[in-house]
Parts: structure tokens; C-alpha cells; sequence
């Protein structure tokens, strides 16, 4: 019997800073988040980030917190529930960290007599700390738990022209009624060095203005060029002036490169050096919105552009369970089921 589990990042069970400091330890002791040797990242994390970041974390999870919970897991529990609703195999959903686990959902599923499953990261880039962290934990778990099941992966679908038009289509309707100037797709970003290690070739990656564009296998695992790809995609499909469209990276963590240009400073230099006054973002990166587009984008970065002298800041929302999204899902489930 074959059934499906979707998979997104997972979120603090209370804004409590205990609860945040619980979900920040396992998130970042990841080694593929923090990808530093285990005294290091035990000294990074334990030492100073648990310390220091779990009060602002939860300050700002309160700023964005539902009534029904977590937005990021109510998006999730409310995407799992259409899909399940198109398709008759069984759908499970399980955070990679928090709960409901990864382990939480593949008994799940095995307790209802599923042996071939369908693992779908809710990410449309590959990257170490998304797509990559999520496949590794659940074949270790099938390994020592469910070693008569068998694990089929969905890989990163940025370029997947169905993906991109629900994408496309959501953000062309959100805009519909907006005057803007400009619009800026902003990405989650990763240290520089998550690009290299995920290079294949070991040669091709080198960040720099020509190799996310020359053809490479490098391609199946850089979440670089796949970011940029996602981009002129929609742009392609929206036939966007190119002219009036960026590419951003947010969220960086630490004193280490990371994916440029930077989000916060683009937003900021919109405003203040190109005088864009109607802003509209986008972010890809993520399916369901989240701390990193409700307050992130939404708030922090709102503020950011009106105090550089910026007029208008639409945050465009992510395709969360949007109709076509969840028909596009369904239609992978069903067509994994015929096979």
C-alpha cells in the first residue's frame, strides 16, 4: 500500500522562550544547518545561541502567532487537509523539527498499512539544511524503525512548470491590484560554503556571475542557480520586465559569507539608491509563510524600507494551500500511485 508524507520545517510548540529554545537547539545542532564539527557547533549553539536568541525569537514569534497555533504548522495542517481530500491515498504531515516528527508521521502511515511511501519536502530548491537534512533523517528512521518500507523521494521542484505556474498565478493575483515599482524575490539564504560541499563535480560551483548559468550537473544540487532558475521562471511565465525585478537572499546567520546580495540591504538600497518607492516581495524559497515572511519580510522589512524613504511594501504570500497548489500536489500523489 503506498501512501504520502508531506514535510516543512516545523515551528516552537508556545512562543514560551523555553518551548523556542527547545526547537532553536534542535534546528540548529543540525549538522547540515550548521555544518561546523560537533565541539564547535556545541559551543556555538549551546554556548551563545541558546543563551541569547531565544527571548528575541519568541518576541517575535508573538508578533506573529495565530490563535490556532504556529501559522507555519496551522498552513501545513490546512494544505495536508485538501490534498488528502484529491487524492485516496493516505497523506501524513510531519515537521523535520518540533513536532508532529518525522518518526510521528511514518508510524503514521505504517500504522495504516502503508509500505511505499511518498516523501515530499516542502521545498521547491535543494539545499543541505532543507531538502537534504529531511531525506537523510527519514531513511535512518525507516532503517532502525521501518525496515520493510520503502522511501521514494520528491526532489526539489523549482523547475517544474506546474509549480511554476500556481507559483506564478498566486503572485500575479495578489498584484493584481497593486501599483508597484519594482518587484524582489527573496530567497532564504545558506553560507556560501553549503553551495560548494553540495557540488557534485567539485569543480563547477564558484559563486560567481557566470556558473549558475553555464550547464552543469552541478545544477541538481545547487540551490543557488536553482533560486535564480525560480526567478526568471516566473519571470518567463509572467513576461515580467527584468528590468524591474531582483533576487535576494535573507536570513543570515553568524559572521561567515553567505549567499549575496542580502535581502535587508537590497530593501534598504531600493529605497535609498535606485529611489523605488512601491515595493512588492516575493519568497519563494518558502511554501507555507512563516516567521521568515510574517515578520521578517512583512514587519522588519516594511519598516526598513519606509524609514530608507519607500512609499509602498506589499509582501506577496506564500502559495500555502492555495487551490492550484494543492491540485499541482495531488496530481504528483495520484500520478505516484499509478506507477
Amino acid at each position: 500500500m503506498k501512501g504520502v508524507l508531506l514535510v516543512n520545517l516545523g515551528s516552537p510548540k508556545s512562543t514560551d522562550p523555553k518551548d523556542v529554545k527547545e526547537y532553536l537547539g534542535e534546528f540548529l545542532m543540525d549538522e547540515r544547518v550548521i555544518d561546523v564539527p560537533l565541539w564547535l557547533r556545541t559551543f556555538i549553539v549551546k554556548g551563545i545561541i541558546l543563551n541569547t536568541r531565544p527571548k528575541k525569537s519568541a518576541a517575535a514569534y508573538k508578533k506573529i502567532w495565530w490563535k490556532e497555533g504556529s501559522p507555519l504548522i496551522v498552513l501545513s495542517e490546512r494544505l495536508q487537509s485538501k490534498v488528502q481530500a484529491k487524492t485516496e491515498l493516505p497523506v501524513a504531515l510531519a515537521m523535520r523539527y518540533g513536532n508532529p516528527s518525522l518518526k510521528t508521521g511514518l508510524q503514521e502511515l505504517h500504522d495504516k498499512g502503508v509500505t511505499e511511501v511518498m516523501l515530499v519536502p516542502l521545498y521547491p530548491q535543494f539545499a543541505m539544511a532543507t531538502t537534504e537534512t529531511i531525506v537523510v533523517l527519514a531513511e535512518e528512521l525507516r532503517k532502525e524503525f521501518f525496515p520493510q518500507m520503502k522511501i521514494t523521494d520528491v526532489p526539489a521542484f523549482y523547475n517544474k512548470p506546474e509549480y511554476i505556474k500556481a507559483l506564478s498565478n498566486s503572485i500575479k493575483d495578489y498584484l493584481s491590484d497593486k501599483d508597484y515599482d519594482h518587484i524582489l524575490f527573496s530567497y532564504h539564504g545558506v553560507p556560501e560554503r553549503h553551495i560548494y560541499k553540495s557540488d557534485i563535480t567539485k569543480s563547477h560551483c564558484k559563486i560567481d556571475g557566470s556558473c549558475c548559468n553555464t550547464p552543469s550537473k552541478a545544477h541538481k544540487f545547487c540551490y543557488r542557480h536553482q533560486c535564480l532558475q525560480t526567478t526568471k521562471n516566473v519571470i518567463s511565465e509572467l513576461d515580467l520586465d527584468e528590468n524591474k525585478v531582483s533576487t535576494s537572499f535573507q536570513s543570515r546567520l553568524g559572521v561567515d559569507p553567505w549567499l549575496q546580495p542580502y535581502t535587508d540591504r537590497t530593501i534598504v538600497n531600493k529605497a535609498e539608491k535606485d529611489g523605488i518607492k512601491k515595493l512588492a516581495i516575493v519568497t519563494p524559497a518558502f511554501v507555507s509563510d512563516c516567521l521568515e515572511t510574517l515578520e521578517e519580510i512583512a514587519m522588519e522589512g516594511k519598516e526598513e524600507f519606509l524609514e530608507a524613504g519607500g512609499e509602498e511594501f506589499y509582501t506577496v504570500p506564500c502559495i500555502n494551500d492555495n487551490d492550484e497548489w494543492v491540485n499541482v500536489l495531488a496530481g504528483w500523489i495520484n500520478d505516484f500511485n499509478k506507477n
